[in-house]
């Protein structure tokens, strides 16, 4: 069971950036730093895939609404390879069954690719359009800077990351919570500009003195 806090974190981390995970441990396997990454996340051709599609996504994951599209193309992407990653990682050390570590690593994606997706949702209704940039440059160095010190200190490292997605969890759901609350105030609002000049009442409008339009049945 020694490989399953990097079968966590890789998991995790797979979820928000999965190119930058095969790159990264594509890397540390192939510079020696590690020797629980199989050989074949450490070809050349897995490492150049990897570096040209996590430039894309670098790019892409910064743009508002273009961020969400990439994230929904990824709902299958991110879980699948955070259970690939962890299958092949098991399978290097012998001490979990291949499958028990993909489930883990696949369904361990899955909810931070959910948060990820959800709180990209909530940061594109925001206005300004710091917020995409930040976050997305905050969650690259959060997947480069775990999954680094996950090499050295694997145990704790998965325990930064369990704490990362209940937090994340937490936030998504009072996030889509407030932004549901927000859409439906505003919906009344139009509402109610809608209906307002329909509901007055014969003459409200008129000045003082005055009588008001004359209705003709």
């Amino acid at each position: 069971m020694s490989v399953l806090p990097l079968v966590f974190t890789s998991g995790w981390a797979s979820g928000i950036n999965a190119y930058a995970v095969v790159l990264l441990l594509g890397i540390f396997g192939a510079t020696g730093v590690t020797d629980e990454v199989p050989a074949s996340l450490q070809s050349t051709p897995v490492l150049i895939t990897a570096g040209v599609l996590f430039l894309c996504e670098a790019v892409a994951d910064k743009i508002p609404y273009v961020d969400s599209v990439w994230d929904t193309v990824h709902t299958v992407i991110r879980p699948a390879s955070g259970a690939v990653v962890a299958a092949l990682l098991a399978g290097q050390s012998g001490s979990l069954p291949d499958i028990a570590a993909g489930a883990i690593g696949g369904s361990t994606a899955l909810a931070s690719h959910a948060v990820k997706s959800g709180t990209r949702m909530a940061i594109n209704s925001s206005p300004e359009p710091f917020s995409n940039f930040i976050v997305s440059t905050a969650e690259d160095l959060g997947v480069g800077g775990l999954v680094t010190f996950a090499m050295f200190y694997p145990r704790t490292a998965a325990v930064i990351a369990a704490v990362l997605l209940l937090l994340g969890l937490v936030l998504t759901v009072f996030l889509i919570s407030r932004i549901r609350r927000f859409l439906r105030r505003r919906a009344q609002r139009r509402e109610e500009r809608r209906r307002g000049p329909l509901g007055a009442p014969p003459g409200a409008g008129a000045p003082p003195g005055e009588p008001g339009p004359v209705r003709r049945w």
